[in-house]
């Protein structure tokens, strides 16, 4: 089988020279556009604090930061994990960065948890509480956290070999604070298999067994363990399935209620990159059952998929490699997810020096049955409530040209969520315009005539770090068949999230602008336009 790379380990393997022994960066190079460092230093540092540092949104304090990792609940507290090189703002020897928080909103940056080792970089995975110390690391009744995670061998990358990756484990007894890496790792070596990464595991309660998905080149390989030590292959999904026009990532399987009924159905996540619906990074979905060995697609949802593959978490740019949180679950029987907010098209790349990318707000999934088949449906989190300050309500909206909505004198931009309801888009689109003095505009809305949504950041401020950036105007179909449309709006200094329809509909999409927006407007075709209800809650997180 011939050898591909994610776009992640090209960008390295063009820029890096690496010596293990050390486990030090010896060199860099320049990229075939030009070299990221010097594009970001045309934003000095403080001035990238200041304008770039998201208000609500998780970043590291400094240097990298890609795939979310290892995310469990327990005793009150949410961790993240990430990979993070901590030495650099590009992708390098993967590290796990770790934060706390015990809302999902505010996070406090740990020390990192995992380093890298002779076995090599740390590359993403899960982590799991196991309540019932079936690893037996238990020590004096502590409940043991186990990290499962890809050990990425860079020398054997280097030489063209395709076991270079292995699964290993690491075990904590401070409930996640600090971790033992076990003396037998790996746990499960590599069968020959390119990009055999990413292993996420879950508990099945009905069987008693721990049940973990793994990425294996185009494929999803099922495995099953009793020890989290030792693991069996169950069984493989994905040949002919879905989109492969890129590497298969970052996998995540759990079981969700569908919304108003009794039914119980399986959901499995599978990052790809490239492939995307708006190109690079993104996460596609599928809607099955799982027996505890083998998932089965829903045939009405496999058809679905066959006719148009809009079956994306998140249709936007900007949300990769996201997974669920382990041992917590929404009231609802719900999951809690997260997804790093970039696109490898031009992550390496993006205005910011001191430290790059940001975390996703933390969002609520459900399961619904549309009118074809299962959807998925994303919201944030109700903790982000608690944040909301200052409100403003405007009822019956007259829309006549472009009429601005608010502006920065009446409420901040940069860290806004705002909520509307329009009456009637069977027939006429509308678009949102984000602006500010400087000239920058941000603009986002729906095509009523093409039945679907758009984010357009062609002039939304720096954009020439990279002309993957705004290549394209980004477009999401609706999904939801009634005239009337609901959104919320989620807006930080440098991102803007979606969710039309109650989540029906997501899409993320990150901007460096060259002030902050000051006016928020809308303009439609349609003379007769009018928006129901807009309520704005500017957001306090002091």
């Amino acid at each position: 089988m011939k050898k591909k790379y994610s776009l992640k380990m090209k960008n390295f393997l063009l820029c890096f020279g690496l010596v293990l022994a050390g486990i030090s960066l010896i060199s860099s190079c320049k990229t075939e556009k030009k070299e990221a460092a010097t594009v970001a230093q045309k934003v000095p540092s403080s001035d990238e604090e200041e304008m770039y540092r998201p208000n609500f949104h998780f970043s590291p304090k400094k240097g990298w930061m890609n795939d979310p990792n290892g995310m469990f609940y327990y005793n009150g507290y949410y961790h993240l994990y990430f990979q993070h090189y901590p030495d650099g703002n590009t992708w390098g020897p993967m590290h796990w960065g770790h934060a706390i928080s015990t809302d999902m909103i505010s996070w406090k940056e740990q020390p990192i948890a995992l380093y890298p080792d002779e076995l090599g970089f740390i590359f993403s995975g899960s982590a799991v509480v196991d309540v019932e110390n079936t690893s037996g690391f238990s020590v004096e009744s502590k409940t043991p956290v186990i990290a499962m995670f890809t050990h990425h061998d860079m020398e054997a990358d280097k030489a063209g070999e395709i076991i270079d990756e292995t699964q290993s484990i690491a075990y904590s007894l401070d409930e996640g604070l600090s971790f033992t890496k076990y003396e037998g790792n790996p746990v499960i070596k590599n069968p020959n298999i390119p990009d055999f990464r990413d292993p996420k595991v879950i508990w099945d309660e009905n069987r008693k067994q721990w049940t973990m998905v793994l990425a294996a080149g185009q494929e999803i390989m099922f495995y099953a363990s009793k020890d989290l030590k030792t693991w069996k292959l169950l069984s493989t999904f994905g040949e002919g399935i879905g989109n492969h026009d890129g590497v298969w990532e970052c996998p995540d399987l759990f079981p969700l209620p569908v919304k108003g009924t009794d039914e119980t159905k399986w959901v499995l996540f599978v990052s790809i990159n490239p492939g995307g619906p708006n190109s690079g990074s993104a996460t596609q979905y599928f809607v099955g059952d799982f027996d505890g060995k083998t998932f089965t697609i829903d045939k009405n949802f496999q058809n679905e998929l066959a006719k148009e593959h809009s079956f994306w978490v998140d249709h936007g740019r900007d949300n990769y490699a996201g997974v669920t949180w382990s041992n917590v679950t929404t009231a609802e029987g719900g999951k809690l997810f997260i997804g790093w907010m970039s696109n490898w098209l031009y992550a390496n790349e993006v205005p910011t020096e001191k430290w790059r990318s940001t975390s996703t707000i933390a969002r609520e999934l459900g399961l619904i049955k549309g009118t074809k088949t299962y959807q998925l449906i994303s919201n944030p989190v109700k903790e982000l409530n608690r944040y909301r300050a200052q409100k403003f309500i405007v009822t019956d909206i007259s829309v006549e040209g472009e009429t601005v909505l608010t502006t920065s004198k009446t409420v901040s931009l940069s860290m806004t969520e705002i909520n509307f309801e329009i009456p009637d888009v069977a027939e006429e689109g509308y678009t949102f315009i984000l602006s500010n003095s400087q000239g920058d505009e941000l603009t986002f809305g729906y095509d009523a005539t093409e039945k679907e949504f758009f984010v357009d950041r062609n002039k939304s401020g720096k954009t020439d770090f990279s002309d993957k950036f705004t290549d394209r105007i980004a477009k999401a179909p609706r999904m939801e068949s009634s005239s009337k449309l609901t959104g919320k709006i989620l807006l930080d200094k440098t991102s803007i999230e979606l969710f039309y329809d109650n989540g029906q509909t997501v899409m993320t999409e990150i901007f460096f602008p060259n002030a902050p927006f000051e006016t928020l407007s809308i303009e439609s075709d349609n003379e007769k336009f009018t928006i129901n209800n807009l309520e704005i809650h500017e957001l306090n997180f002091n």
